[in-house]
């Protein structure tokens, strides 16, 4: 087993969502000793947002590439090979302001790749990451699930499923900034969360 961990909050310490993301890293460890772990932290090595310069290296053949636009496209080339390798990625995806970081939206638009990661079809777009085991965990600062205010999980929910990841589960850390008790027994219905998946 391949395990990818993908942690995309800006914190260098003390994020929830990335805390909960490894706790379940190592029960998939304990449950598969031979399991590998790739952990990529998205604020710690950031990567590249999906400027003008990257769109023209993209759209250029690649016979006919720059050594820029050649180095550019390489960078991207590098997740989607991580996430093509991967037989369970484990996302630490935290709300921030509605949405999605700034870290995990140029993940999601490297990884995106017409022809490698999804391609249209007579009957619509078609994922081409299937088969594998995706873990969410997402935390926030309020009490967002199945409210209007949640943003976030539609979007993930729909660009994971376009790039054919539909085996989903998600766990919510919520209520983080609603004082240590809330907080406390958002962490621990998450945990528990964790417990009841990986059991």
């Amino acid at each position: 087993m391949n395990i990818l961990q993908i942690n995309s909050s800006a914190k260098s310490s003390g994020s929830e969502s990335t805390r909960v993301a490894s706790n379940i890293v190592n029960k998939l460890l304990a449950a598969n000793p031979g399991a590998t772990v790739e952990v990529r932290d998205l604020a710690a090595n950031p990567h590249p947002v999906l400027d003008e310069q990257a769109l023209q290296a993209l759209f250029t053949p690649a016979g006919q590439r720059t050594a820029e636009q050649a180095a550019r496209v390489a960078l991207d080339d590098a997740l989607i090979a991580q996430v093509q390798a991967a037989d369970v990625i484990v996302l630490g995806a935290p709300m921030y302001n509605f949405g999605i970081t700034v870290q995990l939206k140029s993940w999601f638009d490297a990884i995106a790749r017409a022809g490698v990661t999804f391609k249209y079809t007579e009957n619509g777009p078609l994922g081409l990451l299937q088969g594998k085991k995706v873990y969410v965990a997402t935390s926030r600062g309020g009490m967002h699930k199945d409210a209007p205010t949640d943003t976030q999980f539609p979007h993930l929910k729909m660009f994971l499923a376009f790039i054919g990841l539909t085996d989903v589960e998600y766990v919510f850390i919520e209520g983080q900034g609603y004082g240590p008790e809330v907080a406390a027994q958002q962490k621990a219905a998450a945990d528990a969360r964790v417990e009841e998946l990986l059991a």
